[in-house]
């Protein structure tokens, strides 16, 4: 079990004042809130939650219930990043077709109410588990909290896209020769963050194997790991998947091996297992987590599944690298981005121990 999940939780969980930098008129919110979201009552109070990497994240608190704001954050964007506006229409869809998310009460294309876009949506009360391994319940429990994020994952890639109206929510093609050419050339272009030889190789590696286009695509996340769920408070089950900012359509299994990065993953990076003794605390094995998602989704197995890993690890690092362009450009909103910048080199490693095998 991880020694550093008492830091992380207390690093991650709940809110605090508003960092420097990040307040805005909270009069000019309260007005767009009256006249946009149905039973807003204030008075307001804002606090900023501690989580939350890349955009600023904001409890709204009223006598009568609370909300939660994402915001664009200030300051440059690199083109096409910090997009709310597509993170409120997959929340919006997805909620209607009954998946786990918070509900959207609204959406503010208008820089002169807070000084950036926002969204406000529910605010989804239950447990978030910063640890991989999570501790404080029983083996029975943690193998059913394991077994429902699967189940989670297996739905959001039954969803129809078309049919609940995200059908132009990402471009058509290989999926893995779009998401290696982004990454790459944000990577390149951050001249800020600098150049690393092992990334360097990755991507040749990345670029010289990639599996062929077999046509899947379905809603993908982007993150999904078990820090990003609400879990209810007694049950294991997943009340609200959480933040969206990468989500697109793309290619299910490599959205479902980003996930399964957690058996290799160093605990002091983002949640993981890496170093645990999974048998122990009731943990369903890689093999068995890769299995009940192909019996979820009716696949006979993932033949490339080094391929999604190495990919995966080089994808996370290139948003790692981008996190370290942020603190030396002085926009990284979360505290918690040196350190994520710190750990850049070691996850351009791990991808390169998946391109040898």
């Amino acid at each position: 079990m991880s020694d550093v999940a008492p830091d992380l939780a207390d690093a991650n969980s709940g809110t605090t004042a508003v960092r420097e930098g990040y307040a805005f008129d909270e009069a000019a919110l309260t007005a767009w809130l009256e006249a946009n979201v149905e039973g807003f009552a204030g008075p307001l109070s804002v606090e900023q939650f501690k989580g939350g990497q890349s955009n600023p994240t904001y409890k709204l608190v009223t006598p009568s219930r609370s909300y939660v704001l994402r915001r664009k954050p200030p300051g440059q964007l690199l083109k096409g990043a910090h997009a709310v506006e597509r993170e409120a229409k997959v929340l919006s869809a997805l909620h209607g077709a009954g998946f786990p998310v918070a509900k959207v009460y609204g959406l503010c294309e208008d820089d002169g109410v807070i000084g950036t876009w926002f969204y406000v949506m529910e605010m989804v009360e239950g447990r978030i588990f910063w640890d991989a391994t999570v501790p404080g319940v029983s083996n029975e429990e943690r193998a059913a909290l394991f077994d429902a994020m699967n189940a989670t994952m297996a739905q959001l890639h039954s969803c129809d896209p078309e049919a609940i109206g995200l059908g132009d929510y990402g471009r058509p093609g290989n999926y893995f020769a779009r998401q290696v050419s982004r990454w790459s050339k944000q990577y390149f272009e951050d001249e800020a963050a600098g150049r690393n030889p092992d990334m360097d190789a990755v991507i040749a590696w990345l670029e010289a194997n990639m599996p062929a286009d077999d046509g899947a695509s379905s809603v993908i996340h982007g993150d999904f790991r078990i820090d990003n769920m609400i879990f209810h408070p007694t049950e294991p089950r997943v009340l609200a998947v959480l933040d969206w900012e990468l989500s697109t359509l793309g290619h299910p299994l490599a959205d479902f091996a980003y996930n399964a990065m957690m058996y290799h993953m160093p605990p002091h990076i983002v949640a993981g297992l890496g170093g645990a003794d999974i048998a122990a605390l009731g943990i369903p094995s890689e093999e068995d987590y890769v299995a009940a998602y192909c019996r979820r989704t009716g696949r006979e197995g993932l033949p490339d599944y080094r391929y999604y890993m190495a990919f995966n690890f080089f994808r996370l690092a290139a948003i790692f690298h981008g996190i370290k362009g942020r603190v030396i450009r002085g926009t990284a909103s979360n505290a918690q981005a040196k350190e994520r910048a710190e750990a850049f080199p070691e996850l351009a490693r791990l991808a390169l121990g998946f391109t040898r095998g």
